[in-house]
């Protein structure tokens, strides 16, 4: 697939078939998305990734955000991030910030990193012609869903990932009552408020 329609094709699925994904294909996806950037190459990225049995655990503690038809997908990427990872990367001395202190970042690029991670994923998903749904774990229910797999507490996972055959008969969703900003509200050219559209 043309990576333009793969742009423009990805969207969120809301209901999944159970058929199950080759193993080749989700491979091929966590492949992709191990190959995001990262700041300093850190790589401070984690997956972890449940199918079969393993799902039923995991909807049983981190599934608040999820409706019926979600919990039918074969497989959800919790994809996290290491705060760690990067404070020990940047205290080498090719980066020399030997005290650690993390109000050296502007913003947190351990979480912007995994979020490009879940992006490239997301768009792999479209290219092998599946659906995905990205939602949150709400905060209550990472101690249960950290206890329940063995996480560890320098990982922090910035949502999760059903990935499956979509189900949906026609686009469900946010897509289908609210409308995309306009380009000029968007695209800012040399200075705030001045935009021109493509089309223009």
């Amino acid at each position: 697939m043309e990576f333009q329609e793969v742009v423009h094709r990805r969207r969120m699925v809301r209901r999944f078939r159970p058929d199950p994904i080759p193993v080749e294909v989700v491979d091929r996806l966590l492949d992709n998305a191990r190959r995001g950037p990262s700041a300093g190459y850190s790589q401070g990225q984690a997956f972890l990734v449940l199918e079969g049995a393993d799902l039923e655990r995991f909807w049983a503690v981190a599934g608040a955000a999820a409706g019926s038809g979600v919990r039918l997908a074969p497989l959800v990427v919790v994809p996290m991030s290491s705060k760690r990872v990067y404070l020990d990367r940047y205290a080498e001395p090719d980066k020399g910030w030997t005290e650690r202190d993390e109000t050296q970042w502007p913003v947190p690029f351990w979480h912007i990193d995994t979020g490009m991670a879940a992006m490239l994923l997301l768009l792999g998903v479209v290219d092998a012609g599946l659906g995905a749904l990205y939602f949150g774990i709400v905060p209550e229910e990472v101690p249960p869903f950290r206890a329940a797999f063995g996480v560890p507490e320098d990982h922090d996972p910035i949502g999760a990932i059903a990935i499956g055959y979509s189900d949906e008969a026609r686009q469900s969703g946010s897509p289908t009552h609210r409308p995309r900003r306009p380009w000029n509200e968007l695209v800012h050219r040399g200075q705030w408020g001045r935009s021109s559209s493509p089309n223009d």
